[in-house]
C-alpha cells in the first residue's frame, strides 16, 4: 500500500495512506503542496471545547527552519515524475514504517493529537471506511 509520510525532525507525525479503493482521494498524478495556518478550532478541534486557546499568548507565529522536501518537480507537461521508482523514497524498505518509527508515531498521536476525525462520532456518526481498515483510532 502506498502512503505519504510526513516527518518533523525524523519523527513521523502523519501517515496518509492510499485508500483510493475505498473512494478516498489520493494524490497520484497531481502536485502536492504543504501549507500551514493558525486558526481557532475551540468549538470542534479541541475535544468538544475542553482544550481552550490561551489568547493571552497571542500573537501566534509559526516559522520553518531547515525545511526540506524530497520529491520530484511538478510539471504541467509530465503526468509522472521521470524518476518514479528510482528515488530512495520509492524503494521497498521505505513503503512502511519500521518498529521504531511506528512507536514514535504512536507517541506523537498519544501526546499531541487533540482531534482525530476517525473518532468524531458527532460529525461522522459512521466511522469512515479508511479508519476502520487502518484501525487508525
Amino acid at each position: 500500500m502506498v502512503a505519504h509520510t510526513f516527518y518533523v525532525d525524523d519523527v513521523p507525525i502523519r501517515v496518509f495512506k492510499n485508500s483510493k479503493d475505498l473512494g478516498v482521494r489520493y494524490p497520484f498524478n497531481q502536485p502536492m503542496k504543504i501549507y500551514s495556518s493558525l486558526w481557532n478550532g475551540d468549538d470542534w478541534a479541541t475535544r468538544g471545547g475542553l482544550e481552550k486557546t490561551d489568547w493571552s499568548k497571542a500573537p501566534f507565529v509559526a516559522a520553518y527552519r531547515g525545511f526540506h522536501i524530497d520529491g520530484c518537480e511538478a510539471s504541467a507537461e509530465a503526468k509522472f515524475c521521470a524518476t518514479q521508482g528510482m528515488r530512495w523514497w520509492d524503494q521497498k524498505e521505505f513503503r512502511d514504517l519500521d518498529g521504531l518509527q511506528y512507536r514514535r508515531l504512536q507517541w506523537v498521536r498519544q501526546k499531541y493529537t487533540i482531534y482525530n476525525y476517525c473518532t468524531d462520532r458527532k460529525r461522522y456518526p459512521a466511522m469512515p471506511p479508511e479508519c476502520r481498515r487502518d484501525r487508525d483510532v
